[in-house]
């Protein structure tokens, strides 16, 4: 197993040092030969903003590879599924054991992401320097 994620993508856009990278995110499965006639094989674009100090070196259209670490993959799968799975479970079962209505507990439940998911937002510049992708030319 590669320790390391990789995406080939194509510059849209360069901000200052920041570089706008769209890539085509697929599914494990969205590169096998009866993919274009199965529902489970998909594929979409997003856009990646790197930060380099070399943007300069770039140009807009510019095809690049854009790569991290295994662990920077790991950790961000851990910021957006890990810690609300786990926060949902536990404040689901805390609620549940303490009002006996379902109802309420799942509401609850629900809604503790509400301040998570803010409290991310409020993070995400510290979160960047952790979950991060550099770039190279192709």
């Amino acid at each position: 197993m590669s320790s390391r994620i990789e995406h080939s993508g194509t510059i849209e856009a360069i901000n200052g040092n920041t570089i706008h990278v769209r890539i085509l995110q697929s599914s494990a499965c969205a590169g096998c030969k009866v993919a274009g006639h199965c529902s489970a094989a998909e594929s979409k674009e997003k856009t990646i903003d790197v930060y380099d100090a070399n943007a300069h070196e770039y140009n807009v259209g510019e095809n690049v590879e854009l790569y991290t670490d295994a662990h920077v993959g790991y950790m961000a799968e851990i910021y957006a599924f890990g810690i609300p799975f786990i926060l949902v479970i536990a404040v689901l079962m805390i609620m549940l054991a303490a009002t006996g209505n379902e109802a309420l507990s799942a509401a609850g439940a629900l809604a503790v992401l509400i301040p998570y998911y803010l409290i991310i937002y409020l993070l995400r510049n510290k979160i960047a320097r952790q979950v991060y992708f550099h770039i190279e030319k192709t």
